[in-house]
């Protein structure tokens, strides 16, 4: 068994007695509006404010036969050199506008990028492959307003969109300048690795992610399906540079090791990096937590870097 008081700090379990104490790890077994309810008023614990400068405004797109809320993040008046359309974590199930509302309004301010959070459809109320459509739509609504790089950015279920849809657009004729993916789940083999050492973690669990898969399925076998699991493609050639960022005490990490291997083997950029003693969902301990202050200060630069069009890794 893994001995996490060996591999997780004291800033970090603070961190993780803290998200316990507004959503704790049984809520698994409440209904899915009390899990929302439970887990919007955490995120509201949780809230940073924006910094000095940045502006939001929520409007929506209207692709097809329902609107996507969106929310866009402005740091200057002029035009910023690059877009980030970010995709949003919570299990597919859990989370919105507000729940990342900090983290994207953070992003703007340090990029100088403009950010677009997409309000993609949740389950069950909307099954697979409802949240994918939506950020494929918001994406194909992006290439045809900016002019500007576009790169795609997610966190948990949100960097599992992001890497979606990057494999979805290879043959369109505007495609991702890059993607950024925060702990994704990515569809891995769960038999080994992190799904193996860390099944049990702090924050994330394994029975969390099958509560999640059985939930966004609707039970529907979805074995071999690349908008669900990206992994599973046979095919990771001419995909857009990529960044992943993991967490050590996360079953989803060897998902980040396993896609980086696969795009470097294709050819393609890739960087993989596992962040020591953190735990699923870090990104809300960006300011209480060294490590994951340190952490968002790497996301920020590969996103940054991205939209320059750089590759420093």
């Amino acid at each position: 068994m893994t001995d996490y008081r060996k591999l997780i700090d004291a800033e970090t379990w603070a961190f993780i007695e803290r998200t316990d104490s507004y959503y704790p790890p049984d809520t698994i077994d409440d209904t899915i509006a009390q899990q929302r309810e439970i887990y919007d008023r955490m995120c509201r614990e949780f809230f940073a404010g924006y910094p000095q400068g940045v502006t939001a405004k929520t409007t929506a797109i209207e692709p097809g036969d329902h609107a996507i809320a969106i929310r866009t993040y402005r740091a200057e008046e002029k035009p910023a050199e690059a877009v980030v359309l970010y995709f949003h974590g919570g299990g597919f199930i859990l989370g919105g506008l507000d729940s990342h509302d900090d983290v994207c309004a953070e992003l703007c301010t340090r990029t100088g990028y403009e950010v677009v959070s997409v309000d993609y459809r949740l389950a069950p109320e909307h099954l697979h492959p409802a949240a994918f459509d939506d950020a494929l739509a918001a994406f194909e609504w992006a290439a045809g307003r900016y002019e500007q790089p576009i790169l795609l950015c997610g966190d948990s279920a949100g960097g599992n969109l992001a890497a979606a849809v990057s494999h979805a657009t290879r043959g369109h004729k505007r495609h991702p300048a890059g993607q950024v993916l925060i702990y994704p789940g990515l569809g891995g083999d769960q038999s080994k690795g992190s799904y193996v050492t860390h099944a049990e973690a702090p924050m994330l669990t394994l029975r969390d992610l099958e509560f999640s898969k059985d939930i966004r399925t609707g039970g529907a076998d979805v074995s071999g399906d690349i908008t669900y699991m990206p992994l599973k493609d046979a095919d990771f050639a001419n995909l857009p540079p990529t960044v992943i960022i993991t967490a050590q005490c996360d079953p989803l990490s060897s998902d980040g090791e396993a896609y980086g291997a696969r795009v470097l083997a294709a050819g393609g950029k890739a960087w993989w990096f596992e962040e020591p003693g953190l735990v699923h969902g870090y990104l809300r301990a960006r300011h209480s937590v060294g490590r994951a202050r340190a952490s968002f200060s790497r996301i920020v630069d590969a996103v940054a870097a991205l939209g320059r069009g750089e590759w420093p890794w």
